[in-house]
């Protein structure tokens, strides 16, 4: 056995020869490497990692399975807290949460969680492991907006529970920020994001793609003509922010947010398509989250030299490290401790470039980071064709604005008890995830998903 104190690395692309195609990164393990891994886990009796997982997988409890090579028993057990493994697996900060708990990081490296589970949750797809399914509905109807992870989460657990739940999608196609935003090299739209929906459809969740709440029908609708008796926002945050500085309204300056939708869902990537992008040659994105990592990544298959333009330095980045370290591999260039001032544009109002100025990190401010100050007379000129501005998501008001008695804050989200039960200030609406919160990461939003069903079973069992 290899040193237990080192976990079994992972395979993946080249960088050299990823950075040219969309094909996902990283292979993750085969059964035997799975297995290797699975035995450096001394399975705690008080698990710390089940306090850092958002959905409170039995982690210990599926690890043990993967020792013994019991691969369905270990998706079953996943299966009692998560509707969605496969895309955790390969998408969820495991290094900020289950990870980071972990009793064997403290003397070497953490298990591999999340490549354990991302492995687990493959083999269940390959070998077309069905989810335990209720034997009856319970006859109560429950409406989800939004068929992305806060929407397939709440759906799946109240499915399990008997309900009957149809999930409203705005778009042609499912799942929400994990077919739009997640670029297909991170995330692979058919092996993995479709199956997973299938998994949800065969608990007996309906979808309807292609109906705008708001505008094809509204909430009130749902619970007065057609009898829902409970409905769950999981619309998400997709309406994009700027910065507002000089030039910003330029030909060439994209939200990463439509950006990224039309390199995924409208698969612009792909050369048999005709979805126009604006590949461009030189570009910027501005930020330092996963989607501006997303972006940038995307930029540079398309053939751009690309690069992130963010005010704070590589220790306040908030992409995971993962990702930084696979975008650096592929030859994304960072400018650290840089702030654009003004986007400049040719004489057809095309961008040409852009003014930045450096920065260097003062005191702390209320997030308790040390806040971001300009250096006076730093000012210098970058020359583009591109700017990706990835500055994070607002909830479309849509929703909010169409639905009586529906609270929201000074940011636009609803206002919703989001970790206890999702309630909304309007009687039997519940909502969590991103358009609670603002945009947040995949698996916090299944939490919210998970805490709005639990809601949603204590009020409508009480009927």
């Amino acid at each position: 056995m290899a040193n237990v104190l080192e976990r079994v690395p992972v395979r993946e692309q080249d960088p050299k020869v990823r950075a040219t195609n969309f094909e996902e990164v990283c292979y993750g393990y085969n059964k035997e490497e799975a297995m290797e891994e699975a035995q450096r886990c001394i399975n705690c009796k008080n698990a710390r990692c089940i306090q850092g997982c958002p959905v409170s997988i039995n982690i210990p409890g599926f690890i043990s399975h993967v020792k013994e090579g019991n691969i369905e028993e270990a998706y079953k057990v996943i299966g009692e807290s998560s509707a969605l493994p496969a895309i955790c697996g390969r998408v969820c900060p495991q290094e900020s949460q289950c990870e980071s708990k972990c009793i064997r990081g403290i003397k070497g490296d953490p298990i591999s969680i999340g490549k354990l589970e991302r492995f687990v949750a493959d083999y269940a797809l390959e070998h077309d492991i069905k989810p335990a399914k209720p034997e009856k509905t319970n006859g109560h109807k429950v409406a989800v907006i939004g068929s992305g992870p806060s929407g397939l989460t709440c759906a799946g657990d109240l499915a399990k529970l008997g309900y009957e739940v149809t999930v409203f999608e705005a778009l042609h196609e499912l799942g929400g920020v994990l077919v739009y935003g997640i670029p297909e090299f991170r995330l692979p739209k058919e092996k993995v994001v479709k199956k997973e929906i299938e998994k949800v459809k065969e608990l007996g969740v309906h979808f309807e793609p292609n109906v705008v709440i708001g505008k094809s029908t509204t909430i009130d609708q749902l619970m007065e003509e057609e009898n829902f008796e409970a409905v769950f926002i999981g619309s998400g945050a997709g309406l994009p922010m700027f910065m507002g500085i000089p030039g910003e309204a330029s030909n060439g300056v994209f939200s990463a947010n439509e950006y990224l939708t039309r390199s995924n869902l409208m698969k612009a990537f792909d050369d048999s398509y005709d979805t126009p992008i604006a590949a461009g040659k030189k570009v910027a994105v501005v930020g330092g989250g996963n989607v501006a990592m997303d972006a940038a990544r995307t930029a540079l298959r398309l053939g751009a030299e690309v690069h992130v333009i963010y005010r704070r330095g590589e220790e306040e980045l908030p992409a995971r490290v993962e990702e930084v370290h696979h975008a650096k591999e592929e030859g994304v260039i960072f400018d650290l401790l840089t702030n654009p001032k003004e986007i400049l544009a040719d004489e057809n109002d095309w961008v040409k470039g852009m003014k930045v100025v450096k920065m260097q990190l003062g005191e702390p401010d209320a997030s308790g980071r040390r806040r971001p100050e300009e250096i006076p007379g730093s000012e210098y000129e970058i020359e583009l064709d591109t700017v990706i501005m990835s500055l994070g998501t607002s909830p479309n008001p849509l929703i909010a604005s169409t639905t009586k008695g529906l609270e929201t804050n000074k940011r636009k989200c609803i206002v919703a008890e989001e970790e206890e039960n999702g309630q909304t200030s309007k009687a039997c609406v519940f909502a969590g995830g991103d358009a609670v919160t603002g945009a947040a990461t995949v698996i916090l939003a299944m939490g919210a998903g998970k805490a709005g069903a639990k809601g949603i079973h204590e009020l409508l069992s009480n009927k």
